[in-house]
């Protein structure tokens, strides 16, 4: 039986932190054995943060390559690729900008948010507005059946598939729905600041590279409950960061039942409960760290690995356009 294809990826706009690895990467790894998947480092559409400075994107195509490497992608079943070097992307992407209004496109509530987040106003540069289209020709080039997110890419998931549609009615039968794939355990993890999103443009992520001083650090100053101020005060859970990330990353849900009820009637303090997400966060990130530092000994290795990636999307982008220009009579030759 053919397997079914996963397509994710990240745009490379810094190192990647522990919401990527909640909200997609852990999937990546479980689920690359099963399913053929293709991970696509989005530098055009990283492109709409940085138009004026795109020399920094080559060095983030590499930080992105060896997060990818260190929490254990393997490339010899998983595909690396760029977006940029795909010139059917850029193609199909044009195409599907006649089938979607700007109403819909202001309409999508994750657009909506980062506009809002980065304080575009009304000089919102037209790459960004209308990169919904583009994810949407990254995830039906490759005939995804799913698309490993979290809770905050749904709406892209959403349009990506009424363009599905949309195309499939007007043309021909060509692309797949793809089905969005949540972590069942986890929402969206919040910022060390207690923000609802962790980011690298708001400065309150976790990093799976920080080392273990820096790790333990940002851990010391995460967001608690402002009106505990001494060990002895009842202390709320509700909001309060530390407690939401060891409802995830805790193995012991017992531990942290007890400290929830501790902490709640007074008598625990926020520097115990910290430590003890230390030690956790620590163990998980620590061969995270590892494997980075071995991989990044040798660049050249990693960017063979993007290259001969690259190469073999390509090949599975030229099949897929064909079918397109069929399906839209653009064959004239």
């Amino acid at each position: 039986m053919q397997k079914k294809i996963i397509l994710t990826g990240d745009r490379p706009t810094g190192k990647l932190h522990l919401g990527h690895y909640v909200g997609s990467l852990q999937n990546r790894v479980k689920l690359q054995n099963d399913y053929e998947q293709f991970i696509l480092i989005a530098d055009l559409q990283a492109l709409t943060d940085n138009a004026e400075n795109p020399e920094i994107l080559g060095k983030n195509i590499i930080e992105v390559a060896l997060d990818y490497l260190a929490v254990g992608i393997d490339p010899k079943i998983s595909t690396i690729f760029l977006q940029s070097q795909i010139r059917e992307l850029t193609e199909l992407t044009f195409y599907f900008l006649n089938l979607v209004t700007v109403a819909r496109l202001q309409r999508n509530p994750t657009v909506k948010t980062e506009i809002k987040q980065k304080n575009f106003g009304t000089s919102i540069p037209v790459g960004f507005f209308v990169y919904p289209i583009s994810q949407a020709a990254d995830i039906t080039l490759f005939k995804a059946n799913l698309v490993p997110v979290g809770e905050d890419q749904l709406p892209m998931i959403e349009q990506a598939n009424e363009i599905v549609r949309k195309f499939n009615s007007l043309y021909k039968p060509v692309f797949t729905q793809a089905q969005a794939l949540v972590p069942k355990d986890a929402g969206r993890l919040p910022g060390i600041d207690g923000q609802a999103k962790m980011g690298k443009s708001l400065g309150n992520a976790i990093y799976l590279s920080d080392d273990a001083d820096t790790l333990n650090k940002k851990i010391m100053s995460m967001f608690t409950d402002p009106t505990h101020l001494r060990v002895e005060d009842p202390g709320k859970i509700e909001g309060n960061t530390v407690f939401t990330y060891l409802d995830y990353f805790a193995p012991d849900k017992k531990i942290v039942q007890e400290m929830k009820e501790h902490y709640q009637k007074g008598g625990l303090g926020d520097v115990k409960v910290k430590k003890y997400l230390n030690e956790i966060l620590q163990e998980i990130l620590n061969p995270i760290r590892e494997r980075r530092e071995h991989y990044s000994k040798d660049l050249d290795f990693v960017k063979n690995i993007i290259k001969s990636g690259t190469q073999k999307a390509q090949e599975r982008a030229d099949k897929t356009m064909q079918e397109v220009r069929q399906a839209m009579k653009l064959d004239y030759f």
